[in-house]
């Protein structure tokens, strides 16, 4: 199971969609308080996180949450998926995107990869 922390309901939405396409099981929040119960409820082995979550950084959340349950991979997600409605957005409001856009293949590849090394650490681990 992931667990996808992201305080913008559009770039969740669009990970989420990526993820659960591949077929993995994907628990999204928008809110350090609903992760936290939500590593309560049941086996997470990978959070998917940002650089800022709403008033705290990516990385202090990942810290908080990976205290609850240390056999959890972390990947923090620092750019965009290259998806329709990110792309639209930016258009529209004229930005410039730096670096360019992730596809959702090299997101699903990077998660392949994230779950594997935690699995191995989570082994090892008593």
């Amino acid at each position: 199971m992931i667990l996808l922390l992201s305080s913008e309901p559009v770039v969740r939405t669009a990970i989420k969609e990526v993820l659960e396409h591949a077929g993995h099981v994907v628990l999204a929040t928008g809110s350090l308080e609903v992760a936290v119960a939500t590593l309560a409820q049941g086996k997470v082995g990978l959070l998917i996180t940002h650089p800022y979550i709403d008033n705290i950084t990516g990385h202090q959340a990942a810290k908080y949450l990976q205290a609850r349950n240390p056999k959890m991979g972390v990947l923090i997600v620092a750019g965009l998926l290259d998806d329709d409605r990110l792309k639209y957005r930016a258009a529209v409001e004229g930005f410039e995107i730096f670096p360019p856009p992730f596809t959702g293949a090299q997101l699903i590849e990077k998660v392949a990869e994230v779950l594997k090394t935690a699995q191995e650490r989570a082994a090892h681990i008593a």
